[in-house]
């Protein structure tokens, strides 16, 4: 039997493994390299029923029907990389070249040059395989872009969760740092004893006036007067508590002495309030559970009011 027959039985035998396997076989002969999917000279000498040698001679001698992009050359590492084999079959040593890769344009001019029945045949059928990958891939685009959209969105509220709990955290490290005595939260509570606490606390509110405090507290002495002297200086003050809180505690004399280093003082009498109330530059409201003398002896709480309070409170005064 000549080489010729050899090779055309071994075609025949490799064509009867393509129909029995159906498209598989091809498919496994596929390889993506540079970014492009192909197919290795020696796999498409198989199924031609040629020699690999013959295949590129026939390619050599019509070289300029094959540019960069229809056919190129691999690098041993290039075949190491794609785990493909360099083992000459048959004789067990090393091919003497690395093979050749021919694109799927490649692959079209290669029916015009390997003009056999068979190379027609074979790249009937390899053109069909190449068509139903691309259509395959085309099929799971979709699919990806909705992968990737869920994926993104995943993300997205992944950053947003942590974003929420950054904000929550920086939120309640405001509050810690208030209920510490830093700022100034919208209540606050002093437990029985904390004597210092309150007395601080209070202080720092009235420092908090830039143009004026009134402060409405029936129950008032001394202590009052000591909490209202850390104000600014200059920054008005007007007391209005209880007639006979003035008699006793608020004489002419402890008035001039305030007035002396803390001036204004002014003091005036009511009869008309339970509860305490402090306003800072006519535009902040507190409600006090006790009189500021009493801050810390029980367990009381200072609340932040709505400021359209202020005008109806400052008409009874």
């Amino acid at each position: 039997m000549t080489t010729d027959d050899s090779k055309q039985n071994e075609a025949a035998q490799t064509m009867a493994l393509v129909a029995a396997d159906g498209d598989e076989f091809i498919k496994s002969r596929i390889f993506t390299i540079h970014g492009v999917q192909v197919m290795l000279d020696r796999d498409l000498a198989a199924l031609y029923g040629v020699e690999t040698k013959q295949l590129n001679r026939q390619v050599k001698r019509n070289i300029e029907r094959f540019p960069a992009d229809f056919m190129f050359q691999l690098s041993r590492e290039e075949c190491l990389r794609c785990q493909i084999g360099t083992l000459n079959e048959g004789r067990g040593q090393h091919l003497k070249y690395m093979p050749y890769a021919f694109t799927e344009n490649g692959l079209a001019m290669l029916s015009g040059v390997l003009r056999s029945p068979t190379a027609i045949e074979v790249n009937i059928r390899i053109m069909r395989v190449f068509n139903a990958m691309r259509r395959s891939l085309a099929s799971m685009v979709p699919i990806l872009t909705r992968l990737a959209e869920t994926e993104r969105r995943q993300l997205e509220d992944r950053t947003r969760q942590i974003t929420d709990q950054q904000r929550n955290e920086e939120r309640f490290d405001t509050i810690f740092k208030a209920m510490d005595g830093g700022d100034f939260p919208p209540q606050k509570v002093f437990f029985e004893g904390k004597h210092y606490d309150a007395y601080s606390f209070a202080r720092k509110l009235v420092r908090k006036a830039t143009k004026s405090i009134v402060l409405v507290d029936s129950y008032t002495d001394d202590v009052t007067l000591d909490v209202l002297s850390q104000k600014r200086g200059g920054v008005p003050v007007t007391l209005a508590t209880a007639q006979k809180m003035i008699d006793k505690f608020l004489s002419p004399t402890a008035i001039a002495k305030f007035n002396k280093q803390n001036p204004p003082l002014t003091i005036k009498a009511i009869g008309i309030f339970h509860d305490r109330f402090l306003i800072l530059d006519g535009t902040e409201l507190y409600h006090f559970g006790a009189s500021l003398k009493d801050l810390g002896r029980q367990y009381c709480a200072v609340t932040t009011m709505d400021a359209m309070f202020i005008p109806s409170i400052m008409q009874r005064i």
